[in-house]
């Protein structure tokens, strides 16, 4: 720490910024030492760590959800943007640039060909571009003249079609809620992260399309945004690990990721949180494994919830050796918490430090060989087990153990989350108590034709939520349909033939 000088001006700078030099000393140590990788113990498969419910348990946990009223938020990252949508589409630009009658091959060609599929089709002739002509439909597409959809968050790209008109991302979030995410009092309220340059835009869009929908779900809507705090930014490096400058001098920093959205999470004062990302909707008429699997998961926090609430008053009152054991056992087989070995005085103090967590529970669906992280059993350092995202950024996939967990591994995380994190007085947790802040990762980028190091922060659904509990839980693959790229959007759960 301390190795790098920053002037009176960079001090000021990060200050500025909410952040301290040693925190800036700190990142640029993980750049330099890396980040420690996590000891797979093994990965979490169906019955080993990996719930699998029946349908009479399946049909016990609905039911529960759908009785309980409490208060209920949808969160949702809604920040990035959708510009490694187009990654094949910028390379295409470049190729017709050169010589417009070249010819296409991949996801490129396909996209042409497919074109009038798309739910952004009418926006795009309205563009008035000549769509006989391939560069000028890149232009009217991605350019700033145009619909501008290189410079846009996915939650404000047209990704399905109706017979009705286009819908958003973001709108389909709405839709989505309405459906499991009512409070009980007759209002759904979704809380949405996004970049400042774009909160206008969200806030236009709510105001069109929210009365509608509400109108036809017979709710209303409570929608807020928040923005990423500055402080929790990361600086950007060269290849060499020198801090990066900006053109008047000034320090380059760069947001920290997901992970930076744990302040952002732990302001929503509800009892129960659902956590998906922006792209990961599907068509309305599709939606019906999707909503009732959210209850499931929600029947599952309820009831597990209601067992460590009531245990945790329990043991305020009497550290009965046999509730001790009953919690242990529980730990065991709800979150595949094996207990370290501690002095005998010692044990019914970590037993319920154990339980007196948040709680999240996360559907996994079977690998099929998307992108993304997915469950393992960790070694903790006291030798603990406990339930863990990995993304492969944060694996030694050089170490031959490790390599086999990764290889071994059944399933994968789609961001499927429903979480508490309110203690048995009503009380929320601190939540930055409970992350592990070795567990972010470093990641290249290209910018201005040179390759840059970014960090990101841990991740919130991989070390922001290290210290929770955790419940895997298998869900349908159907109930997860992210777009990664653009011709994502032609697949059956995002696409249909309109007449």
């Amino acid at each position: 720490m301390g190795n790098h000088a920053f002037s009176h001006r960079d001090s000021a700078q990060i200050e500025a910024n909410g952040m301290t030099c040693e925190q800036v000393e700190r990142q640029l140590e993980y750049f330099n030492a890396g980040f420690p990788f996590p000891q797979v113990e093994a990965p979490a498969q169906v019955g080993a760590g990996i719930h699998r419910f029946s349908p009479e348990q399946q049909e016990a946990l609905l039911k529960r959800y759908q009785s309980w009223r409490g208060s209920v938020v949808k969160f949702v990252p809604a920040s990035g943007a959708a510009s490694r949508m187009f990654k094949e589409l910028h390379r295409a630009k470049d190729l017709l640039d050169r010589d417009d009658q070249a010819a296409l091959s991949g996801d490129a060609a396909v996209f042409f060909d497919r074109l009038r599929e798309f739910a952004f089709y009418p926006l795009l002739k309205n563009t008035g571009c000549d769509l006989s002509d391939r560069r000028a439909i890149l232009k009217a597409l991605l350019g700033p003249a145009g619909l501008d959809y290189n410079a846009k968050p996915k939650g404000l790209l047209a990704f399905h079609a109706y017979p009705q008109g286009h819908r958003t991302a973001f709108e389909e979030h709405l839709v989505e809620a309405a459906r499991y995410a009512e409070g009980g009092d007759g209002s759904v309220s979704l809380h949405f992260t996004v970049s400042p340059e774009h909160l206008s835009d969200f806030e236009n869009l709510v105001r069109t399309v929210a009365p509608q929908y509400g109108q036809r779900f017979g709710v209303s809507y409570r929608i807020d945004f928040s923005q990423q705090n500055p402080a929790t930014d990361t600086i950007a490096v060269d290849m060499d690990n020198r801090p990066l400058r900006r053109e008047d001098g000034s320090l380059l920093f760069r947001p920290g990721g997901h992970g930076a959205l744990l302040e952002n999470l732990s302001d929503l004062h509800q009892d129960i949180i659902f956590i998906k990302n922006i792209d990961n909707v599907q068509l309305e008429e599709q939606l019906a494994d999707t909503i009732r699997w959210k209850k499931i998961l929600a029947g599952k926090l309820l009831e597990v919830r209601a067992y460590i609430h009531q245990s945790l008053k329990d043991l305020a009152i009497c550290d009965s050796p046999l509730k001790i054991k009953e919690i242990a056992d529980f730990l065991r087989q709800q979150f595949a918490i094996d207990l370290p070995q501690v002095r005998e005085e010692e044990y019914a103090a970590k037993v319920r430090s154990l339980l007196d967590r948040p709680l999240r529970v996360c559907g996994v669906v079977k690998n099929t060989g998307e992108p993304g992280g997915g469950p393992f059993v960790v070694k903790e350092a006291d030798g603990s087990t406990s339930l863990q995202i990995l993304e492969t950024a944060q694996l030694d996939l050089n170490d031959v153990r490790t390599a086999a967990h990764w290889a071994a591994s059944t399933h994968f995380n789609p961001v499927d989350v429903v979480c508490s994190f309110k203690d048995y007085t009503g009380a929320p947790y601190a939540l930055k108590l409970f992350s592990n802040p070795d567990s972010g990762f470093i990641s290249e980028k290209s910018m201005d034709g040179k390759t840059i190091k970014m960090q990101e922060l841990p991740g919130l659904w991989n070390g922001a939520m290290w210290g929770w509990n955790t419940l895997f839980a298998e869900v349908p693959a159907g109930t997860f349909n992210p777009v990664k790229t653009l011709n994502d959007l032609l697949r059956p759960a995002h696409c249909r033939i309109l007449n």
